[in-house]
C-alpha cells in the first residue's frame, strides 16, 4: 500500500519536480493562475493553448476565450513563469465536433450547449491524449469544480463557491478522464481569491475580465453565426397558437428559444404568451400560456454515469437534477431504460425544458455530481 505522506499536492506519489503537468491555458485568469501556482510549487509545467477557430476581424472581441489575444496572454504568462508553452491548431476538429452540431441543433429547434461538447470532445478527449503524448502525469485546468478521491476512486464534486461552480458543463467527464484530470481552483471560496493569486504571481492577466459569451459567437448573436453557417436558416414563417391558429409572422425559427416571452410581437391576447415549441420543418413557432411549458417528464440519452454502482443496476435513482446551468438542482427520480438512456421525473414541474440542453445529476443534499445526459425530445 502506498505511503499517503508521500503523495504530492496533486495526489501523485513522487516529488513535484519529477511530476509533469500539462495545463490547459485559455489565456484567462483562471488557467493562468493554475499554471503559475503549479510552477511555483515546483512542478514540471507545460502550458498548452488550443486555437479553436479563425481569429478574423469578425471575432476579434473581448470577453470570449480562445481568440488571438488570449493565445498571446497565455504565452506571456508562460514566459514570465519560465515554462514551455505550445499552441495547438484544433480548428478543424472544433468545427466538426462543436460548431457544426451547434448549428444543426439550433436549426432542429433545440437549444444546444456547445461548451459541454467542447469539454467532452476536444479538451478532455483530444487535448488529454496530447497531454499523455507529452508524457504528462496529469492534466490541470482552471475549471471551478472539485475532484475528490472516494472509496471507489475519484469523484466529481461541485466547486466550493456555488457562484463559480462549472459542474453543469463538465457532467460528461468520464471516470477514466477523471483519474488523469486535476482542478486546483475548485476549493477556492471566491473569484477574488483567484485574482489575488494572479496578483501575487505578478500575472499580466490579473485584471482581465471573465469570458461571458460562447467563444465563436460574437456579442451573443447566435442567429448571425448560424445564418453564416447555414444560409437560409432565417427563412420567415408563422407564429401559431397551440391549436394551429396563425397569430403573426417571424423572421426565422433560429431567433427563438423554448420559454421565450419577449420579442414575439403578438401581445394583448388575454395574457402573456411563451414559445412552447419550435417546428423547423414547417417553420412554425408555437406559442401558448405559461402552464403549457410545465414539464414533469424529461427523456434523456447519451448518459454519462459517475455513480459507484452501474447506472442500470437499479430501477430508479433518487437524486437532484439541474436542467439549466442557471437553475438550482431540484429533486427528481431517474428511471434507467438502458446504460445510456433514461426518463427523469421532476417532482416539481419546470418551465422551459428544451431539447439540446443537458440534465445533470447531483447527489441529494450533497456536492457530488453523478453524471448527466442530453434532453432530446420536447413535450
Amino acid at each position: 500500500m502506498l505511503d499517503e505522506t508521500r503523495l504530492n499536492s496533486l495526489g501523485l506519489p513522487k516529488p513535484p519536480a519529477e511530476t509533469r503537468v500539462v495545463v490547459a491555458m485559455s489565456g484567462g485568469v483562471d488557467s493562468s493562475v493554475v499554471a503559475a501556482m503549479l510552477k511555483d510549487e515546483g512542478y514540471d509545467v507545460v502550458g498548452v493553448t488550443l486555437q479553436l477557430y479563425d481569429h478574423g476581424a469578425a471575432l476579434a472581441k473581448k470577453g470570449a476565450c480562445c481568440a488571438g489575444q488570449d493565445i498571446h496572454d497565455a504565452r506571456r504568462v508562460a514566459e514570465a513563469m519560465g515554462f514551455p508553452h505550445y499552441v495547438l491548431d484544433y480548428e478543424n476538429m472544433f468545427r466538426e465536433a462543436v460548431i457544426e452540431e451547434f448549428a444543426d441543433a439550433y436549426l432542429a429547434g433545440a437549444t444546444p450547449v456547445p461548451c459541454i461538447r467542447c469539454n467532452e470532445r476536444v479538451k478532455f478527449k483530444d487535448l488529454l491524449a496530447t497531454a499523455k503524448d507529452l508524457d504528462a502525469d496529469c492534466m490541470a485546468t482552471g475549471h471551478y469544480i472539485r475532484r475528490l478521491v472516494g472509496p471507489a476512486g475519484p469523484e466529481l464534486h461541485a466547486a466550493a463557491d456555488p457562484n463559480r461552480d462549472q459542474s453543469y458543463f463538465l457532467f460528461s467527464t468520464t471516470p477514466e478522464q477523471l483519474t488523469f484530470l486535476r482542478f486546483p481552483l475548485g476549493h477556492l471560496a471566491s473569484k477574488a481569491e483567484t485574482r489575488a493569486l494572479a496578483a501575487k504571481y505578478g500575472l499580466s492577466v490579473a485584471d482581465k475580465p471573465d469570458s461571458q459569451d460562447i467563444c465563436f459567437v460574437p456579442n451573443g448573436d447566435y442567429a448571425a453565426v448560424i445564418e453564416k453557417l447555414r444560409p437560409g436558416a432565417a427563412d420567415p414563417g408563422e407564429i401559431v397558437d397551440m391549436a394551429g391558429n396563425v397569430l403573426g409572422a417571424h423572421g426565422g425559427v433560429i431567433h427563438y428559444t423554448i420559454g421565450q416571452r419577449r420579442g414575439l410581437g403578438i401581445g394583448g391576447l388575454g395574457g402573456p404568451l411563451y414559445v412552447v415549441k419550435l417546428d423547423p420543418e414547417t417553420r412554425r413557432v408555437v406559442v401558448g400560456p405559461k402552464e403549457a411549458l410545465a414539464t414533469r417528464t424529461v427523456p434523456l440519452r447519451e448518459i454519462n454515469w459517475l455513480g459507484d454502482a452501474p447506472f442500470d443496476s437499479r430501477p430508479e435513482w433518487h437524486v437532484s437534477v439541474r436542467i439549466r446551468s442557471t437553475r438550482p438542482p431540484r429533486p427528481a427520480i431517474i428511471r434507467p431504460l438502458s446504460a445510456t438512456t433514461a426518463t427523469v421525473e421532476l417532482l416539481d414541474p419546470e418551465a422551459g425544458v428544451s431539447p439540446g440542453q443537458a440534465c445533470v445529476f447531483y447527489e441529494t443534499g450533497g456536492s457530488r455530481i453523478l453524471g448527466g445526459g442530453w434532453i432530446w425530445r420536447g413535450h
